[in-house]
């Protein structure tokens, strides 16, 4: 594109001389690109003159295309500009579901404030979805959560730890042991238990398999607010990651489990490793990596609850 920068001033200038003090060239600088350029396309550009120089025909064709060319070349310049600058552009966040109840929102905001010109799009999903949109090039980031004794494949993805989110038990308030700081996971075996699915080993009830019994599923069901709700009308426990714990209803009591009996989360981000970070996607994770800060689950003690 040089060669047409340099022609195109020549041709406004009608002088070698003249685009050389303007591009900063030496007039035999300029004299040599431009016959470099006539010998590329096989024609004569120029016609030297004693004084200057004069468009040839083929040079009069040639000239909007270089302006054309040139043209989308600046426009496309000051496209990448916008992305880098992050005036323009997509953001495409995947994350599953109490971390967007704890985590993303406020990191979003604050992306959205800094940066309204991007597009943003979240989608929520289980953390094995999540990866797999993220393979397929469907979202930019990823946050997910999983166990230290099951990693996510290190060699497709880059993982970096975000937070720790410890799992809590969430009681009826007037249950015997609500008032309690910490508990014994065996001191519910007897307890008609709330899950997202019958199947302990597929749940977080799967830390009761651990701990010697059996849970006895009574409630499947699948959304924290619908778990919380069963919680609140008496009708059993459920287990609940401090992230979730957050949005909890202020008539249920969460209660730290001894450390032996808590299943601890990982939650990470993920990029795809060996490809450059999308500007937008490197900005969010620094907001991301504050707002965690920020919203750092509290010390689980027991909660206070509001008589119904």
């Amino acid at each position: 594109m040089a060669w047409f920068e340099v022609f195109r001033t020549a041709a406004r200038s009608g002088s070698f001389t003249a685009a050389g003090e303007r591009l900063g060239f030496t007039q035999s600088a300029i004299s040599r690109q431009i016959s470099t350029l006539e010998a590329e396309l096989g024609v004569v550009l120029f016609d030297r003159l004693a004084r200057g120089v004069r468009l040839t025909e083929q040079g009069r064709t040639l000239l909007p295309h270089a302006d054309a060319m040139l043209d989308r070349l600046d426009g496309t310049r000051r496209e990448l500009a916008a992305l880098a600058g992050l005036n323009h552009g997509r953001l495409r966040v995947g994350a599953f579901d109490s971390a967007n109840a704890a985590l993303v929102p406020g990191a979003l905001a604050a992306f959205r404030d800094a940066h309204p010109r991007v597009s943003i799009s979240l989608t929520e999903g289980l953390s094995a979805a999540l990866l797999d949109r993220l393979r397929d090039g469907e979202i930019d980031l990823a946050v997910v959560v999983g166990y230290p004794e099951q990693p996510y494949d290190g060699d497709a993805f880059d993982l970096r730890p975000l937070a720790e989110d410890a799992v809590l038990v969430a009681l009826p308030h007037d249950h015997p042991l609500a008032a309690r700081s910490r508990l014994r996971l065996s001191e519910l075996a007897g307890e008609n238990w709330i899950a997202g699915s019958r199947q302990a080993e597929s749940t977080l009830l799967s830390a009761c398999l651990r701990s010697g019994f059996r849970p006895r599923v009574e409630y499947e069901v699948a959304g924290w607010t619908a778990k919380l709700g069963l919680v609140s009308a008496g009708l059993g426990p459920t287990l609940i990651p401090s992230l979730a714990a957050r949005a909890a209803r202020p008539d249920v009591a969460l209660v730290a489990l001894h450390p032996e009996d808590t299943p601890v989360r990982l939650v990470q981000t993920a990029t795809r490793r060996g490809q450059s970070v999308p500007p937008a996607a490197a900005a969010f994770l620094d907001l991301l990596r504050t707002a965690t800060q920020a919203a750092t689950p509290p010390a689980a003690t027991p909660q206070a609850a509001t008589p119904r």
